[in-house]
């Protein structure tokens, strides 16, 4: 047996073919599961910053196979459509309609283009326009659309650079954008099937100079890759006005990004340069960041950041020298960023970490100091000349500190005004509202010495929101509005008028779909609609949904989302069959793991990835049940992974039973990607189940060497944990059936689709029962019509099979 072992360990390091036992053309699940599956979806919403205009786009529920065949090109972390100059993982918008805050009815957008491909949607700086993209069969134009006309507008051709994103910037006047064109004499691309290598590619690791990456995707793999890469990453930049006039502002170069400063009289620019990395993405490579004035005139080389090819170990590692170089939105030009004071490397102990510094145009004086923070920088939001809110957090620990301080006197050290376990929901203060000034940006909403809090609300006895005022000079807090719905769940979504009580705030129910409303916490009135979204899920409004608590023997509390069928006997309790769905998550201490963030009056939306399609088919469905994975102290949370994972789904399995509902010998698990990975080891390490569904997972760690997930060992410092961990070294203990789904085309860090091929290798060479399903075109998440219904159909062919009708 140990040599049967060795040899299937061997072939999972090999490349392997998979002959296909059968030839399927993609199918449809049964009426009830696609009558939920195939659904209109409700638009998005885009809101002006007073409240008064509102923008819907709508698109597809789902992409088609053939979007997903067109030719992509994967280079140093992208994904980019070559013939159209854009990411080919866009998920566009078809239709845009309008209509102010207080109208009932929304309003077509006249002028948009025929079969339109709409993305990259920006308010203008005076909120009277909105610029998007639409992208052709030949490239990406720019339009732009006029609230007051009602009528959209193109203003270029299909010539757009979108392969690093938004491709444009509004001028802060708002009478022109500046805009990633292709260059005119862009050189073709290099068909690297047919081009005949110059040499070999070689890599190089230097005596004592390490580079522990995670598994990255999509990278550079010789100088034909380089070449293409130039190619389609380079652009001019032109200024563009309002009539569709174009002017050469800056010649070609690699553009990463562009910014106004918060009056609009200087440009921050950041361009990538060589030598560019075959073992990290485009986004680490080297980049200059550079300050021009209005006119694309040079005024400050600002920072040349190297290549980051080596960094210090660990999650909160860090380059050394400047990052996050951004605007102060509060100022009219003033540059900030942030120096790591331990060199990047966590492992050095300091009294602080990071160090925040700014610098006023023209960018070349001397550098002033603004605070020092405990732990690595994590945001700030700019209040006022005197006020700034700073965050920092840690990871090993989970700590996270909110800090006050006065940009204006930085010899004055910042107040800590919340120190606590980010993973400690029940204590989270909320996030500061925030509100738009006279340059457009968003700063701290503050009234004289107050400032606003709004917070999600978790507590144990269920999920109330909150507003609270925080008196800046004296830190008192005062509560000023507490949700007190039990039968809804509510959503402060931000302050419309705080002395008049009046928020914006979304309503939804399990039934009633997610809709906009104004609350007046004054009057006693209902709260006024703003939105008329419609449930489009009609066939489950009757079905059953309930929050379970129950606790696994060490005492971590745990819950998870009950459904049970419409019509379901609750008290004669037929024994039903049950899938439970879920995810790991990784906690230090088991107060936080036993914590509750699971709302019961959400809508019940089964988006493609969801089990509650098979409520509808005679299951009970137990969603999102809580699996955590604690390790308190000098432990590490994987050090027990599986003895823990058992213990999640055994108590899960013995809550629901307990009430009477099912039969534990019909009990399926399912998760995506690490909840995949979760599903493997419960299949390989117990008998709590029947059958499972593992859908993009990754099951051999060893190929994931340098951490996974929150683990920051690397395979050599924990070989056990990662050996004991791999579903792929205990293949010869698999006996339950499993289902491996993957894209074809996965795009995530680690979950490459050889995990499940080599996987399925092994456990077909044990004689386990295993189906492997391979989307074509498909990446982490699947996104075709096609590819989603016959997920449903595979997954309810598996459950019928396996788990309902078992023998």
């Amino acid at each position: 047996m140990k040599k049967l072992t060795l040899l299937i360990l061997i072939l999972g390091v090999l490349s392997s073919h998979l002959t296909a036992q059968e030839d399927l053309v993609y199918q449809k699940p049964p009426k009830e599961i696609l009558e939920l599956a195939d659904f209109e979806r409700a638009p998005s919403l885009s809101m002006d910053s007073k409240r008064t205009k509102m923008l819907f786009s709508y698109r597809n529920t789902y992409k088609t196979l053939a979007q997903l065949a067109e030719k992509e090109m994967r280079l140093a972390g992208l994904r980019i459509n070559p013939k159209t100059n854009i990411s080919s993982t866009v998920t566009y918008s078809n239709n845009l309609k309008y209509k102010l805050f207080d109208e009932i009815e929304a309003k077509q957008v006249q002028g948009l283009p025929e079969n339109a491909q709409i993305s990259n949607l920006s308010w203008s700086p005076d909120e009277t326009k909105v610029a998007f993209t639409n992208t052709t069969g030949t490239g990406v134009e720019l339009w732009y659309f006029d609230f007051e006309t009602g009528m959209a507008t193109r203003l270029t051709e299909a010539n757009l650079n979108a392969n690093m994103g938004n491709p444009y910037t509004w001028f802060r006047d708002g009478s022109a954008f500046l805009v990633r064109i292709l260059p005119e004499d862009k050189p073709a691309l290099i068909d690297a099937a047919q081009a005949i290598p110059t040499g070999p590619t070689v890599s190089v690791s230097e005596q004592g100079q390490k580079a522990q990456n995670r598994t990255y995707q999509d990278l550079l793999q010789n100088a034909t890759d380089e070449a293409n890469f130039e190619t389609l990453i380079t652009s001019e930049l032109y200024k563009v006005d309002l009539s569709g006039n174009k002017l050469l502002w800056k010649s070609k170069d690699l553009y990463a990004g562009e910014s106004f400063s918060p009056d609009g009289s200087y440009v921050l620019i950041r361009t990538i340069h060589r030598p560019y990395s075959y073992i990290v993405p485009y986004y680490r490579f080297p980049v200059e960041t550079s300050v021009y004035d209005i006119n694309g005139t040079l005024v400050s080389k600002f920072d040349d950041k190297p290549l980051e090819e080596v960094l210090p170990k660990g999650f909160m590692a860090t380059s050394p020298g400047k990052r996050n170089i951004s605007w102060r939105f509060d100022r009219p030009a003033t540059l900030y960023w942030v120096e790591a004071l331990d060199k990047g490397d966590p492992d050095v102990k300091v009294d602080f970490r990071d160090e925040i510094f700014e610098v006023s145009a023209p960018f070349t004086g001397q550098p002033l100091s603004l605070a020092k923070i405990i732990n690595r920088f994590n945001g700030v939001a700019w209040g006022s000349e005197t006020t700034a809110i700073l965050y920092d957090n840690w990871w090993n620990t989970r700590n996270t500190k909110v800090y006050l301080f006065d940009p204006s006197n930085p010899q004055q050290s910042p107040v800590i005004l919340s120190d606590r376990n980010y993973q400690d929901v029940y204590s989270d203060p909320g996030s500061f509202d925030m509100k738009r000034n006279e340059y457009g940006r968003y700063i701290l909403n503050i009234d004289g010495d107050k400032a606003y809090l709004i917070g999600e609300g978790f507590t144990e006895k269920g999920q109330f929101p909150f507003v609270d005022e925080v008196d800046l000079k004296t830190k008192v807090t005062k509560r000023l509005y507490q949700s007190g719905y039990t039968d809804k769940k509510l959503e402060i979504i931000s302050i419309m008028d705080v002395k008049r009580g009046e928020y914006l705030v979304s309503i939804q129910s399990p039934t009633e779909y997610p809709n906009y409303y104004v609350l007046n916490t004054k009057k006693r009135i209902a709260p006024m609609p703003v939105t008329h979204f419609d449930n489009p899920f009609k066939s489950i409004v009757n079905i059953h949904k309930e929050v379970v608590k129950y606790k696994r023997p060490d005492g971590v509390e745990l819950t998870g989302t009950l459904y049970l069928p419409a019509g379901y006997d609750m008290q004669k309790k037929e024994k039903l069959p049950m899938i439970m769905w879920a995810y790991p998550t990784e906690y230090k201490d088991k107060a936080s793991a036993g914590q509750n963030t699971t709302n019961p009056n959400e809508f019940i939306y089964p988006y493609y990835g969801s089990p509650i399609y098979w409520v509808t088919r005679g299951y009970a469905i137990l969603d999102d049940a809580a699996f955590p994975i604690v390790g308190e102290g000098d432990a590490e949370p994987n050090d027990t992974f599986i003895e823990q994972l058992v213990a999640n789904g055994k108590a899960a399995i013995d809550a629901i039973d307990s009430m009477g509902y099912i039969d534990k010998n019909r009990v399926a698990v399912g998760g995506h990607s690490y909840g995949a990975f979760m599903t493997a080891n419960l299949l390989t390490h117990s008998d709590l189940f029947a059958a499972g569904i593992a859908r993009s997972g990754a099951y051999n760690r060893t190929l994931t060497p340098f951490g996974f997930q929150a683990e920051e060992r690397n395979y050599w410092e924990a070989p056990d944990v990662y050996n004991a961990m791999s579903p792929f070294m205990h293949a010869d203990k698999m006996k339950h059936p499993l289902l491996l789904i993957h894209g074809g085309d996965d795009n995530n860090s680690g979950t490459f689709t050889m995990q499940s091929e080599r996987y399925f290798n092994a456990l077909k060479g044990f004689g386990a029962p295993a189906r492997l399903v391979i989307l074509p075109k498909e990446s982490h998440g699947y996104a075709a019509k096609e590819s989603v219904l016959h997920v449903l159909w595979e997954q309810d062919q598996w459950l019928e099979k396996y788990v309902k009708n078992k023998k």
